[in-house]
């Protein structure tokens, strides 16, 4: 005999599924000190640089052959994740160690779902929605503002960084040396760039640097970096250039009127 029960909502709260976007960290390697070297070369002081954001530890391009970080590993690990302002919730591994390792400090194993995947809707349910957006941008034409850019008009000296969270920047003042441009699109300078330029800065592989005058201590372009110990080509150096990322290669080629 079936009993159906009176179902009561509580009043305080509710339960339901949600897809975050996380950003993830591909850890490679488990040598950790070189990865706090990379991090520092990369984002510098740059104490407030991810704002918070939740992260998950991947380790999908870890070396099979690599031993399994320890329980002090891990908690340098975060710390040093956490200096950052990321915030670590989750973890991605086909490793067991890895796992128990991880979960031991507090991540979370990250399913599929729980990163967000879309799901396909069947194709004649998109066509009909197709059909009516079609309809509503013919009937009620909507102007759209375009991708916002900050633009700075005043040198950079030393110690000062200049961050296009989300946008293009374009740089019309000099750049000193130990002086930091960062955006998460395009760069392009006017001015004298002496200092650390990095486009691209979380993962857009399609952003590029201009530079009329290119003199860059660092340049990186989604977390692929060029420093001063490597000098730049004499067709490059202090003329107008463009830097883009070709794979895993930064392209740096001279730009012609």
């Amino acid at each position: 005999m079936t009993v159906a029960l009176a179902g009561r909502a509580p009043a305080t709260f509710e339960i339901k599924s949600a897809n975050l976007p996380l950003l993830a960290l591909l850890l490679k390697s488990s040598d950790l000190k070189l990865l706090a070297a990379e991090m520092t070369a990369q984002f510098g002081n740059q104490s407030d640089f991810f704002d918070g954001e939740p992260l998950v530890v991947d380790f999908s391009f870890y070396p099979d052959e690599a031993p399994a970080l320890t329980a002090l590993e891990f908690t340098a690990l975060l710390q040093l994740l956490r200096s950052y302002r990321m915030a670590p919730v989750a973890v991605k591994a086909r490793r067991e160690d890895l796992l128990a390792g991880a979960t031991a400090v507090g991540l979370v194993p990250a399913q599929d779902a729980f990163l967000g995947n879309v799901v396909a809707q069947p194709a004649r349910v998109e066509r009909v929605v197709e059909t009516v957006v079609q309809e509503v941008v013919r009937e009620v034409p909507t102007p759209v503002a375009g991708p916002s850019t900050l633009v700075v008009d005043k040198p950079l000296r030393s110690g000062q960084r200049v961050y296009a969270r989300g946008c293009d920047v374009v740089v019309l003042a000099m750049v000193n040396q130990g002086a930091e441009v960062i955006s998460d699109g395009h760069i392009h300078a006017y001015a004298p760039l002496r200092g650390r330029v990095m486009a691209g800065a979380r993962g857009n592989t399609e952003a590029r640097i201009f530079a009329l005058n290119l003199e860059a201590e660092l340049i990186s372009i989604a977390g692929i970096y060029r420093t001063s110990e490597t000098p730049l080509p004499d067709e490059v150096r202090g003329r107008p250039a463009q830097v883009r990322l070709d794979g895993e290669k930064l392209l740096i080629q001279p730009l012609k009127a």
